[in-house]
């Protein structure tokens, strides 16, 4: 397991700082995950031409090990395989072994999982593929043991067996790799052409009511993963639509559960990234930046509909944990946080009565709070406690409480960070940061997003407006695929939202149309790599959402937003073009199309344009945006300022020198007000 008493900033999980050591290829990397390979006994390369060359050259099958820093059985397996000498010796003699980061390329990730889905059944990480020299896969898994058990052969049965293959029956080899090879290539199926009906929203709501666990909340048994675009749907559904309590029912039931379980860190913030359970208690400790941008998110929007403290609560403390933990020094956010400390799942989260008690002093204080959190003597994981939520209490008492141990647990060691910057995950977190800033009134938040976004449009984007991927230690790598695109585009059209500075909006329009000029799909929908990307044995074009929104369905809702900015038909027949090739699905599969769902919401509903002329930190212009700020409003889009980069502004004077609101409902507009009354009036009508 890894050890993480030694980290540096420089190599995350080097744990030979100070011993004189060999490196191989790895050291030149970026990425926390390859570095933590660095030291390892296997000649590893990094994706690219020498590698792949390589293979070429010595005719052998590449062994492609794919991860992520925070990932529990890549360090499993690295401890049990990687780092021993024998298997490493039987690995570089035969095969040229290749490790990529998957959060550095989602685009091999995606179609290598691919790949091991269709051999397996199932995936996961760490995932191992062996491929042919020129890229086809043949043989595949995830983890693999260093003896066999779990009824896996162990990692040098596998090895043994595939050179056995590549040597003695390389046709079969060839003509398996050419087979799947083939049905990767043709994964996408032809695009439908359905009508745009809000039907398909009633059908979607029945099916993941029919699919919801009503007992704790959330989709699924264990393990449990939260759901941020579902309850989204069913937020925007509830705020759209009335006389339809059920999409608020199960939203607030989801919301509930996972705010009160284990899974929330109820001293630091956030959440981990999954629960091992079905009733949120047991978490898989790693903290990924995506979820809780996403969650954040989530719970912003639930406390601007329902008004409800705790949303409040959780999304501040979730937003506290982001900036705190996550934020680097030049001002972006941290991929993750591992699930491990010093080699054991959890240890810097987990409590005993003991420890409770020590720290707290007061026998009541503690009894109050171990009564609150369920903290027993006999603990509800491994003999210690994970903090839940199981009873009200005193809030003040409690909150003391929390601030002590919090600071306790400061002091013990901490879980290692993946400090790469992710431009689609920054993306995430510059909306949620941006959205919360205009709900709470609170333009810190707002600065956090602006610093996050000027790293990204500053170092991450080229002269030529193309994104990179990834920013570590000064650098850019890797190409932008089409959610690095579309993510940022979003966050930054929140963030024009909450500051109505418009150089955000004008950066938003501008990736926007470089996905229509680089990744856009005559047939409909767009591809997940750009048309001048590395040439790959396909070109990934994914429609399901995953654990942050596909890129396609994220394109669909910033065009649809720039269109009501803006008035430009291209806009909205991209948007509705990708759209009509999904209805299928998102009739049937809702949950793993969320953001579509999300995104046809907002297709087939009543938008509304709201312009305000004035400089938005006038005391008019403010009077008037708190009442555009007062409730949750998605099929809004608003504008402020003068006229210039957002077009919904153009045309739109001031009414006898007075802030002057403007409000449209698709393109069909009220008489000009400037009391903020009035304007609620009006907002309300277009409801």
């Amino acid at each position: 397991m890894v050890s993480l008493a030694k980290v540096t900033p420089r190599a995350l999980y080097d744990r030979h700082v100070g011993e004189p050591r060999q490196t191989n290829r790895l050291a030149r990397e970026t990425s926390p995950y390859l570095l933590q390979h660095a030291h390892n006994p296997v000649d590893w390369y990094a994706w690219g031409p020498e590698a792949l060359e390589r293979a070429k050259e010595l005719d052998r099958p590449i062994f492609l090990s794919i991860g992520y820093a925070a990932c529990h059985w890549c360090h499993v397996m690295e401890r049990e395989s990687f780092e021993d000498a024998e298997t490493a010796r039987v690995l570089n003699d035969g095969f040229v072994a290749i490790k990529v980061d998957r959060e550095e390329r989602p685009d091999l990730d995606a179609i290598y999982m691919d790949a091991v889905q269709r051999m397996t059944g199932g995936g996961g990480w760490p995932m191992s593929v062996f491929l042919t020299p020129d890229g086809r896969p043949f043989f595949g898994g995830t983890y693999f043991p260093d003896s066999p058990r779990h009824g896996l052969p162990s990692f040098r049965q596998v090895l043994a067996g595939v050179s056995e293959a590549w040597r003695e029956r390389r046709d079969e080899v060839e003509r398996s790799s050419a087979d799947l090879a083939h049905a990767i290539t043709g994964h996408v199926e032809p695009l439908s052409d359905a009508a745009l009906d809000p039907v398909a929203l009633d059908d979607a709501l029945a099916a993941i009511e029919q699919s919801f666990d009503a007992r704790t909340g959330g989709w699924g048994g264990a393990p449990k993963f939260p759901q941020p675009m579902t309850i989204e749907f069913l937020l925007r559904l509830a705020a759209t639509r009335g006389g339809d309590d059920r999409p608020l029912a199960i939203a607030r039931r989801s919301l509930d559960a996972m705010g009160a379980g284990g899974i929330h860190d109820h001293l630091g913030g956030g959440f981990a990234r999954y629960a091992t359970d079905s009733i949120w208690l047991v978490p898989h400790f790693e903290k990924m930046l995506y979820d809780n941008a996403q969650l954040a998110r989530a719970y912003v929007h639930a406390w601007q509909l329902t008004r409800d403290g705790r949303y409040r609560e959780v999304a501040l403390d979730t937003l506290t944990f982001m900036e705190r933990d996550l934020l680097t020094a030049d001002g972006g956010f941290a991929a993750s946080l591992d699930a491990d400390t010093a080699g054991v799942e959890g240890a810097t989260y987990v409590w005993t009565l003991p420890e409770v008690e020590a720290v707290l002093g007061d026998v009541a204080l503690a009894a109050e709070f171990a009564r609150a959190y369920g903290v027993t003597a006999e603990g509800n994981w491994e003999g210690h406690t994970i903090l839940s939520r199981v009873a009200d209490g005193d809030e003040a008492l409690l909150a003391e409480a929390r601030d002590r141990l919090f600071a306790a647990r400061r002091k013990r060691p901490q879980p290692a960070r993946d400090d790469k910057v992710l431009t689609a995950w920054n993306g995430l977190a510059i909306a949620a940061f941006a959205d919360a800033a205009a709900a709470f009134e609170e333009p810190h938040f707002a600065d956090v997003a602006a610093r996050a976004a000027d790293l990204i449009l500053s170092r991450v984007r080229a002269a030529d407006g193309r994104l990179s991927r990834s920013w570590k230690d000064r650098r850019a790598v890797a190409a932008g695929t089409l959610e690095d695109y579309t993510h940022l585009s979003d966050g930054l059209l929140a963030l024009y939202q909450s500051t109505f500075d418009e150089r955000w909006f004008a950066a938003a329009r501008d990736l926007a149309d470089q996905v229509l000029a680089h990744f856009a799909d005559p047939a409909g929908g767009f591809f997940d790599t750009a048309d001048d990307h590395e040439a790959l044995i396909t070109r990934p074009k994914g429609l399901q959402d995953n654990a942050i929104p596909s890129g396609g369905a994220m394109a669909v809702e910033v065009l649809l937003r720039l269109a009501a900015f803006t008035g430009e038909g291209k806009y909205r027949s991209a948007a509705e073009a990708a759209l009509r090739g999904v209805v299928a699905y998102i009739r049937r599969y809702p949950t793993g199309f969320a953001q579509w769902l999300n995104a046809l919401v907002f297709a087939t509903g009543d938008v509304v344009e709201i312009a305000i002329a004035s400089e938005p930190r006038s005391p008019e212009a403010r009077g008037l945006l708190s009442v555009v700020r007062t409730g949750y409003r998605p099929l809004s889009v608003v504008a402020a300022g003068k006229p210039g980069a957002v077009p919904l502004l153009d045309e739109r004077p001031l009414r006898d020198g007075h802030a002057t609101a403007y409000v449209c409902r698709n393109f069909a507009c009220r008489a000009p007000v400037t009391e903020p009354a009035d304007l609620a009036a009006q907002l309300t009508s277009a409801a």
